[in-house]
C-alpha cells in the first residue's frame, strides 16, 4: 500500500475531535501528532475564528484563543507526508456556541415617552484638599440600564443624586431603585433622590444646634443624654426629607390623570456625611432591598448601615411610596442609624442590581470577608470579560467612566438596573 495512505489512515485512526466552545470564551484544546512521519503541519481556517495553532517539537498541537463567531464549522488539518506527494488533508468539525451576552438586545429607550430617562447616567464630584492639604474623600456614581430592560427597549427605573456643600462640608448621596412593576417608577426614583439631596442640603447648610450635638455626643459617647439628643435630630431631619421626598411623588401622581401613587413606587437610601475633628459622623436612611455598607479595610470591618426590607412574599420589597412606612415615627426611626467612625476605605449605597449578584444572600452582606472581595473585583475589573476595574485614587474623573463600563460585568441571571454610588 502507498506510504502516504498508511499514514493518512494513521492519522484518521486518532480520531481528532475538537470539543466546542463559546465565542468571546478562552479555548483551548491539545493533541498529539507523529512529527516523525509528517511535517509542516497546519490547521487551516483557525484564524479566521480568531484562533492560534501551534506545534512543538515533540508534535503536540494546540489550539487555543478566543473564538470569535458562532457556528459550526470545519477546520482542515493539512500535513507534509512523502516527498514529492502533495499534502494530505483531514476535515476537523468544531462548534462554537453563541456568548450569552451577545444574545441581548440593546435596544435605546424611545424619548418621546412620559417621564424619559437617560440609559446611563454618571457623576463624579471631586471634593477640594482640607486646609491642612490632607487628601479630602470624593464622590463617584454610575448607573445603567439593566440587560432585562435594553432588551425590550424600556427605560432605566435606578436613580442617584450626589451632593457635596463648600460652605458646611455635609455630604449628600442618596439612591433608588423603581419597581420593575410599576409605569412611572423612574420618576419616582428621580424625585426620591433629589428632594431628599435638596432638602438635607438646605437643613444642614446652616444648623449650628445639630453640629453642637453631634460634637458633644462626640466627646461623652457613654452620655445616654446626649447620644439621645443626637438620635433624636438625626431621625427628625432624615423622616422629614424621607416624608418631603413622599408628598412629592404624591403630588406627582395626583398631577397625573392616569396614575396613582404606587405608579411611582421606588426604593431609597440615603447618607448624610461630614468630617470632624474626632472623625466621620455618618446618619443614613434605607428602605427597600440594595445595600448600604461602610468598608474600613485598615481594621477589617463591614458595617451594614440598615436591614435590607423584603415584603410579605418572596422576591417583594417595601418601597417609600407605601405610606405605612413613615407613618408610624417608632418604625421609621428604626430606617435610620448614625455611627462616628476616625476613618474609612468607602462608603457605598447600591440597588439589588449590584448587591444581588455580588452578594448573592442578605447573610452575605453581613460578612467582611465577601466585602473585601468585592472591593478587589471594583479595583481590578473582570478580566475575562475584558472588563477593567475602577481606580479609587483622589481626584481622578475618570472614575465615574470606568464604573460605568465595571457595571456592564456579566452575572447569568442577574440583568436588572445596577447602580452604585461610593464616597471615598
Amino acid at each position: 500500500m502507498n506510504e502516504r495512505v498508511i499514514i493518512e489512515n494513521e492519522i484518521r485512526q486518532l480520531g481528532i475531535r475538537l470539543p466546542n466552545g463559546t465565542v468571546k470564551k478562552d479555548y483551548s484544546f491539545t493533541f498529539a501528532l507523529p512529527v516523525e512521519k509528517i511535517g509542516n503541519i497546519r490547521l487551516e481556517g483557525a484564524e479566521e475564528l480568531g484562533l492560534e495553532f501551534t506545534v512543538t517539537p515533540e508534535g503536540i498541537c494546540t489550539l487555543s484563543g478566543k473564538p470569535t463567531k458562532a457556528g459550526d464549522y470545519q477546520l482542515r488539518l493539512s500535513y507534509a507526508t512523502v516527498d514529492g506527494e502533495p499534502r494530505s488533508e483531514l476535515d476537523v468539525p468544531v462548534a462554537f456556541n453563541p456568548n450569552p451576552r451577545d444574545l441581548w438586545k440593546n435596544i435605546p429607550t424611545d424619548n418621546n415617552i412620559v417621564y424619559y430617562k437617560q440609559d446611563s447616567a454618571t457623576e463624579y464630584v471631586k471634593v477640594e484638599c482640607a486646609p491642612d492639604g490632607s487628601p479630602a474623600k470624593d464622590i463617584v456614581a454610575a448607573s445603567q440600564r439593566g440587560r432585562s430592560h435594553a432588551q425590550e427597549g424600556k427605560a432605566r427605573d435606578d436613580h442617584f443624586s450626589l451632593y457635596h456643600c463648600t460652605d458646611s462640608d455635609w455630604y449628600i448621596i442618596a439612591v433608588a431603585d423603581g419597581a420593575g412593576s410599576a409605569k412611572y417608577s423612574r420618576k419616582g426614583s428621580q424625585l426620591a433622590c433629589e428632594t431628599v439631596t435638596d432638602y438635607c442640603r438646605k437643613m444642614l447648610l446652616d444648623n449650628p444646634d445639630f453640629e453642637k450635638a453631634i460634637e458633644e455626643y462626640a466627646l461623652e459617647r457613654d452620655n445616654r443624654e446626649k447620644q439621645a439628643n443626637v438620635t433624636g435630630m438625626v431621625i427628625s431631619l432624615l423622616r422629614a426629607g424621607a416624608i418631603n421626598a413622599y408628598e412629592k411623588i404624591r403630588a406627582a401622581a395626583e398631577a397625573n390623570e392616569d396614575a396613582r401613587i404606587r405608579d411611582f413606587s421606588t426604593t431609597l437610601m440615603f447618607a448624610i456625611c461630614k468630617k470632624y475633628d474626632f472623625g466621620w459622623f455618618i446618619a443614613t436612611f434605607w428602605v427597600g432591598d440594595g445595600a448600604m455598607c461602610l468598608l474600613d479595610k485598615e481594621n477589617r470591618t463591614a458595617k451594614l448601615l440598615g436591614t435590607p426590607d423584603e415584603g410579605e412574599y418572596s422576591g417583594q420589597t417595601r418601597f417609600l411610596t407605601m405610606k405605612e412606612v413613615l407613618q408610624d415615627p417608632e418604625l421609621a426611626s428604626k430606617r435610620m442609624r448614625f455611627t462616628i467612625v476616625p476613618d474609612f476605605t468607602a462608603l457605598f449605597l447600591m440597588t439589588d442590581g449590584v448587591s444581588d449578584p455580588m452578594f448573592e444572600t442578605d447573610r452575605n452582606l453581613k460578612d467582611y470577608s465577601r466585602w473585601e472581595e468585592f472591593y478587589e473585583k471594583l479595583r481590578k475589573g473582570f478580566p475575562e470579560d475584558e472588563i477593567g476595574g475602577v481606580d479609587l485614587s483622589d481626584d481622578n474623573a475618570m472614575a465615574k467612566d470606568q464604573l460605568l463600563r465595571w457595571l456592564d460585568f456579566w452575572s447569568p441571571g442577574n440583568h436588572d438596573d445596577r447602580t452604585i454610588a461610593i464616597l471615598y
